[in-house]
């Protein structure tokens, strides 16, 4: 039986891969930071929380992240804990950088010191390219990072690469383009749009989006199937960069109109820039207003990944498409509104 331990198991991702592992036979740890409560509900909704052992971890403690593996001695060690809200890091600079970016200093390290046989992944981020310089995204375009977020991941990018070709370490980064799902806390754009169109579902009077930039596009994949690449990375004979992505770009506007359609309402646009507005078709009823307050300091406009390599070599190929995933995370927050769940 192979042992995992994966960091930010709690999250969308990392509630993913632990079924995945489980299905394949593993042994899975999960590394939670400690709070006055533990939110366990993703794990719950898999249905997985009591198949899994959880432990306190936290990235910038060495010796709790030495002890954890020290304990836990896996064969494969996934990274996926981050302060990953963008937005929050402009706000948080400092903390962003610490966790996001000495946390993998400090696995990385402790991996090098007690346990170099474990494979390790990091995950890196789309948020890299910024101001991108090429179309589409390979693993060879060189990175413009907009955010603290974007540029502690690139720490961390970097360094996860530099003890593989310093120490020979067995050591991965996936290059993750935009990946949502079900699982999708609400902070995040696509589940914040999918919640919304839930609560006008019964035709009531629902809340109105208020959104930041629209005009933004982003690559966006089914988390689900994304994980499944993240492990295939582990099994390869030889550790590399891959880009996980589906090649396909959308605009956060096309996507609000594709969630709205799901419900059969069609939207109406009036305005320009920070007066846009959307209403209703038939009704009339204000939907989608902007809110500068939700505008970054640098924006990233456009994202969309080549992942020629990792199809090649990995075998990966991402089957649901954005009108699919639209539609199963909107239906899936109609079904939460509807057995009381509020948003």
């Amino acid at each position: 039986m192979k042992t995992a331990f994966i960091t930010g198991i709690t999250g969308q991702d990392g509630a993913w891969l632990a079924q995945y592992l489980l299905e394949l036979g593993y042994k899975v740890y999960g590394g939670y930071r400690r709070t006055s409560s533990l939110n366990t509900w993703r794990l719950d909704y898999l249905g997985i929380t009591d198949k899994v052992k959880l432990i306190d971890f936290d990235l910038l403690d060495y010796s709790n992240i030495y002890s954890a593996i020290r304990d836990t001695k896996p064969d494969e060690f996934y990274n996926l804990a981050a302060q990953s809200f963008v937005g929050t890091s402009f706000k948080q600079p400092i903390s962003t950088c610490q966790v996001d970016g000495m946390g993998v200093a400090y696995i990385l390290d402790i991996l090098k010191t007690i346990s170099p046989d474990t494979k390790f992944y990091q995950a890196s981020t789309s948020e890299l390219y910024g101001k991108v310089r090429e179309v589409p995204q390979t693993e060879e375009t060189p990175f413009h990072p907009r955010s603290p977020y974007a540029c502690a991941k690139a720490m961390a990018h970097y360094l996860t690469i530099n003890y593989r070709e310093s120490y020979d370490l067995f050591t991965c980064t996936g290059i993750l383009f935009n990946h949502e799902s079900e699982l999708r806390g609400v902070e995040f754009v696509t589940r914040k749009v999918t919640t919304h169109v839930a609560t006008w579902a019964n035709k009531e009077t629902g809340k109105i989006l208020e959104i930041g930039n629209m005009d933004a596009q982003r690559d966006w994949g089914y988390a689900k199937e994304y994980v499944r690449g993240m492990h295939a990375m582990l099994q390869h004979s030889v550790p590399d960069t891959y880009v996980l992505a589906t090649g396909v770009t959308t605009k956060i506007r096309d996507f609000i109109i594709d969630a709205f359609k799901v419900i059969d309402r069609e939207i109406r646009w009036e305005g320009q820039g920070d007066l846009e507005k959307g209403f209703d078709q038939k009704t009339g009823e204000l939907l989608v207003s902007v809110n500068p307050a939700f505008y970054r300091p640098a924006e990233v406009e456009l994202l969309i990944g080549d992942s020629t390599k990792a199809k090649d070599i990995l075998g990966f190929n991402p089957e649901t498409n954005i009108a699919k995933l639209t539609e199963i995370m909107v239906l899936n927050d109609i079904d939460l509104f509807r057995k009381g769940i509020k948003f």
